[in-house]
């Protein structure tokens, strides 16, 4: 609750964040918009020294000057400036105008000077109280390529020269106090940091998620030319209303999608009824710009929980490469040539696939939220029966729909076969075979706090860590950093011990220590908002440092059917 001392507001601080004090209101500057304030051509000379983003490469990645983008779940525009015009702002401690209720603020922006650049700003709401920020964002130059929003293939140099390096922008987003008004924002005074767009980001009122997946690498694919997909997916609650949201996440180029459907599966590709059709902004399709997303527009559709989905959709052009998710554990399809959207038979559809490329989520109209399982394979479902939907989070949002104790969230799965805490198995950048994913540590973002409407996160990874040599030492500072990002987000945390995997390849001692001391940590670190303890759950009584052998998969590593119901029966619904 927000009171007042002596008539004056009071200062917030958003948990997790390090803070400085607001300057008093006297010293805030007039609020303006933003592109009121640029004050540097991006395209012109960035860095002070000539180089520059090339602007054909922004128009070839669907960055046109005006494009309204949707990153991290927020509604951006990318400045309506001729190249070589100003299009940013240095920050300088400017007063940005900018209204709305919302969970974060979204900043596109990068740095410059050959390290990351920041500082402490503040957020004016419309009730005359304030909250402080601490933004920081990467190089333009030298950056991590896996939390970057968009790399450009090219540096331009002063000599009009392009050179073969890539060039980073970066979504980075800050947590708003929820349930109030924003009135202005004001920026930090750090001028190597430049600032192109800036936005409240509000997706979620009134949505709940209902399925979603996660981005696991940019892989070759296809060809597919003039192809319809038909992606089947698994919901876990319903609603009176349906969105579909589709990622070009790690994308080089936009994608076009000429026209997309849903409809609930009777069975295989065939739909029970005409599929609906959907639109974006009221245009049948939608090209989706590198790095950025598209959400569909509000659909009156009756979503059942506990149904398989079937969302169709038209790739037109010829598609070599696409970003996905590389382990489905569900069978999907793709059609001969030609636009089958709107198919009920199911005849067209001859191609099968195991992924889900693009389809990043499905939502429902109303609801509690959603809680979003964060992991690798074991969330992912490694070891379950394919196309049976028997993952730990399947069986939890089943025991979710049979009570009545506690809200019947949503569940979506961010789990990712090979995925480890703090080591990147995918660099973010390229095409790559591997399809383990940027760390947790880097997709936090994009994957949890930008989820439709998260209210908990169930962290249960870092085997994969110890397996590789990583220390428990590094995967508990990373499990450290996850817990404390989310909650300066609102964002309940609770964190999974890990599972033993005696027997399994590359078992050793010394990784048994590391897990060991991983799971210590868990239980009595206090970090957490609650402790699942999944490995009392599975462990053998008769040998602990291996699984039950009812619950094994056969891998000595997977949980099978049996283990990962018994997962979901060891979560104590009331943390949630």
């Amino acid at each position: 609750m927000l009171r007042s001392v002596r008539g004056l507001p009071v200062v917030l601080v958003l948990s997790g964040l390090l803070l400085a004090p607001v300057p008093p209101v006297g010293a805030v500057s007039p609020a303006l918009p933003l592109e009121a304030l640029y004050d540097n051509a991006s395209t012109a000379d960035l860095d002070g020294t000539g180089a520059a983003l090339p602007a054909a490469d922004l128009a070839a990645a669907g960055w046109a000057p005006g494009r309204e983008l949707t990153v991290r779940g927020a509604r951006l525009t990318w400045p309506r400036r001729p190249p070589g015009t100003p299009d940013n702002v240095r920050a300088d401690g400017q007063t940005v105008r900018l209204t709305g209720p919302g969970d974060a603020l979204v900043f596109l922006a990068t740095a410059t000077g050959g390290t990351e650049a920041g500082g402490t700003g503040s957020v004016m709401y419309a009730d005359g109280s304030r909250s402080s920020y601490r933004l920081t964002v990467p190089d333009w130059r030298t950056g991590p390529l896996a939390t970057k929003a968009l790399s450009l293939p090219h540096v331009a140099t002063p000599a009009g020269l392009l050179l073969a390096e890539r060039a980073r922008l970066y979504a980075v987003t800050v947590p708003l106090v929820r349930g109030l008004e924003v009135a202005s924002v004001r920026l930090p005074v750090a001028p190597r940091l430049h600032v192109f767009a800036l936005a409240v980001r509000n997706g979620s009122a009134g949505w709940t998620g209902s399925w979603a997946t996660a981005t696991s690498a940019l892989p070759v694919a296809g060809p597919w030319t003039d192809r319809t997909l038909r992606l089947v997916v698994h919901t876990s609650t319903g609603g009176p209303r349906v969105r579909l949201r589709f990622a070009n996440t790690f994308g080089p180029a936009p994608v076009r999608i000429a026209a997309a459907t849903v409809a609930v599966r009777a069975e295989g590709a065939a739909a029970r009824t005409a599929p609906v059709p959907l639109s974006f902004r009221g245009a049948r399709g939608v090209e989706v710009p590198a790095g950025a997303q598209a959400i569909s527009d509000p659909l009156a559709f009756a979503v059942p929980e506990d149904a398989d989905l079937l969302v169709s959709f038209h790739l037109p052009g010829t598609v070599t490469s696409v970003p996905w998710h590389g382990r489905a554990m569900q069978r999907s399809y793709v059609s001969e040539p030609g636009d089958h959207t709107a198919d009920t038979d199911p005849a067209a559809y001859t191609g099968t696939i195991r992924t889900w490329p693009l389809l990043t989520g499905v939502d429902v109209g109303g609801g509690p939220g959603s809680v979003v399982l964060l992991g690798d394979s074991i969330t992912d479902g490694d070891g379950s029966t394919p196309d049976a939907n028997r993952r730990w989070p399947d069986a939890l949002a089943a025991r979710l729909r049979r009570q009545d104790a506690v809200p019947r969230y949503g569940v979506l799965n961010a789990g990712i076969s090979s995925n480890r805490v703090v080591s990147d198995r995918y660099s973010g950048e390229g095409f790559s075979p591997v399809g383990g994913g940027v760390s947790a540590v880097h997709r936090l973002d994009l994957d949890v706090l930008a989820q439709t409407s998260v209210r908990t996160l169930v962290v249960f990874e870092g085997i994969n860590d110890v397996r590789s040599g990583i220390t428990a030492v590094e995967v508990t500072a990373g499990l450290r950093e996850i817990a404390e990002r989310a909650r300066a987000h609102g964002v309940r945390v609770l964190a999974a011990t890990l599972l033993p995997c005696g027997g399994s390849s590359d078992y050793t001692a010394a990784m048994e220590a590391e897990r060991a001391a991983v799971n210590a940590w868990i239980r009595h670190s206090g970090v957490f908002d609650g402790v699942l303890d999944f490995e009392r759950a599975l462990r053998d009584p008769a040998s602990p440092g291996r699984l039950l052998p009812a619950y094994d998969s056969g891998d000595r590593l997977h949980p099978g059917d049996a283990g990962y119901a018994a997962l979901a029966e060891a979560v104590q619904l009331t943390l949630l």
